[in-house]
This record gives structure tokens, C-alpha cells and sequence, in this order.
């Protein structure tokens, strides 16, 4: 056990460490919660006429009732771009996440420039993300993703995750001469992954070394989800690096001070 870590920390690094993504309900991020889904709400209302005067369906749980999946590429491409440029939506974010982030990865962080929007209409197979792991793309193992759902999320609805104590059944496969695509390799392992079952209001952080995915909505609600990557500003990066892919957001003094020092010229 390391002593220089509180009870609080303890338990977080052993869920984390344990299930692969640790699960938070923070009430002192409602309020940055509720402002995000009030931009996205603004956002749908603002698109359409038939939004704005429609106040019989939940606009983002009966969103398919809508909206048509041959509209759909459209509409989210549109919210996406009022989402990455708003700076404000960005840091009300990260101070959802700020506090367990500052746990598993640390204080001093760079977040991922582009925010991603997954919105997956019930029965949609276009909005798949098959099993991958973000490392096997060229990703940095010293990231993690911070995933927020903006309605409850539950089996379909949801995504999974191979928790860390089954990956040695997803390594016995890739190591077999067969090649497996990725949906073969999810068949394979299906019966050992967690689905992430969250309601309103909570959130997670996950490892995104473990193979994670979703399929197929089957549930009759549409999912509405915001995630994005943060690591350690000073920690190796992948194929994405720093300025194209990630911006530095929490340097401390002293390293904005070290990065700008310059020995003295000595005669």
C-alpha cells in the first residue's frame, strides 16, 4: 500500500486498476453537467422547427423519432463543430472529470483538441465502433478516455469493456495463426465483457488499453454520449502528439518556468 496516498485514492486506483474504468457520480459537477446538456439541447432545438415546437418526446432519449439515420451524419457533424469550438464547453467538461483525473493520470495534463459525439439511434448499424483497443492504432498507452454519457445508458445503449483479469483470453487468440476480425474477436469474448451500466449524472474513466466497443442499439432509445482524451503533458506520446492532436491545459508555474530557462552564456 503507498503511503503517500489517501483512503479515497486507495480505493479509486484499486477500482481502476481492478475493472479497467473507475465510475463516478460527482454532485459538484452538476452544475457543469446541466450546462452541457443544455448547450447540446439548444443546439437540437435551434436545428429544426419541429424540435423547438415539440414537447412531447424527450428530444435526446426519443432523438430517432426525429431524425432519420440518412440525416443523422449531418446533424451530428453540425453539433460536433459548435462543440469543439466552444472553449467554455471544453473546461466545464474537464471539471466534471477534473478530481479523478488528477487521481489516475495527474495534475499537470494535456486534453485531446477535438471532443467525439456518438449518437446511436436505436436499430442504427452505421454509428458502429467494432472491439479495438486505442493502442493498437497508434495511440499512447499513458492516455485514458473520459466518457460521458448524457442520458442513462444501460445493455445496447451502452458500450463494454474487457476488464483487465480476462485479457488473457483476448491474447491466446491474437496469438493463434487464425486471423479474427473484429467482430469475430468480440463473438469470441463476449461472455467476458462489461457492459457499462450508468444512469444520468455519472460518469467513468477508462483505460483505453482494454478492447472496448459497442453494437447494435437494440433498446428503444438513442444514446447520447461526449468523450475525449487526457494524459500527462510529460509522459510519451503516440502517433498523436502535442500541438496537432493534444494542448496542454494544467502546467504548473515551475514548468512553464523550466521550459522557458536558458543557461547563462559563460565567456
Amino acid at each position: 500500500m503507498n503511503p503517500f496516498l489517501n483512503i479515497n485514492e486507495i480505493k479509486i486506483e484499486k477500482e481502476f486498476n481492478e475493472n479497467g474504468y473507475v465510475v463516478f457520480n460527482d454532485n459538484d459537477s452538476n452544475k457543469n453537467l446541466i450546462y452541457l446538456k443544455n448547450f447540446i439541447l439548444k443546439h437540437i432545438k435551434n436545428s429544426s422547427k419541429k424540435f423547438s415546437n415539440n414537447e412531447k418526446y424527450d428530444l435526446l432519449n426519443d432523438f430517432h423519432k426525429n431524425v432519420s439515420v440518412k440525416n443523422l451524419n449531418e446533424f451530428r457533424l453540425s453539433l460536433i463543430n459548435k462543440i469543439n469550438s466552444s472553449r467554455e464547453f471544453k473546461k466545464r467538461f474537464f471539471f466534471i472529470f477534473k478530481e479523478y483525473l488528477n487521481i489516475i493520470v495527474g495534475s499537470e495534463l494535456a486534453i485531446q483538441k477535438k471532443f467525439n459525439l456518438s449518437i446511436q439511434l436505436p436499430k442504427d448499424s452505421s454509428s458502429l465502433l467494432p472491439m479495438h483497443s486505442d493502442v493498437w492504432s497508434g495511440d499512447s498507452p499513458f492516455e485514458v478516455v473520459a466518457w460521458l454519457p448524457l442520458v442513462n445508458v444501460y445493455k445496447t445503449k451502452s458500450m463494454y469493456i474487457l476488464p483487465p483479469k480476462h485479457m488473457d483470453k483476448l491474447d491466446k487468440l491474437l496469438a493463434e495463426k487464425q486471423a479474427y476480425s473484429s467482430k469475430k474477436l468480440f463473438d469470441k469474448i463476449s461472455k467476458y465483457v462489461t457492459w457499462i451500466d450508468l444512469r444520468f449524472g455519472e460518469a467513468i474513466i477508462f483505460n483505453q488499453m482494454l478492447p472496448h466497443g459497442n453494437i447494435v442499439n437494440m433498446e428503444n432509445e438513442t444514446r447520447w454520449s461526449i468523450n475525449c482524451r487526457f494524459k500527462g503533458v510529460f509522459t510519451p506520446y503516440g502517433d498523436k502528439k502535442i500541438g496537432e492532436f493534444f494542448e496542454p491545459i494544467t502546467l504548473k508555474p515551475i514548468s512553464k518556468i523550466a521550459m522557458n530557462y536558458k543557461f547563462p552564456k559563460i565567456k
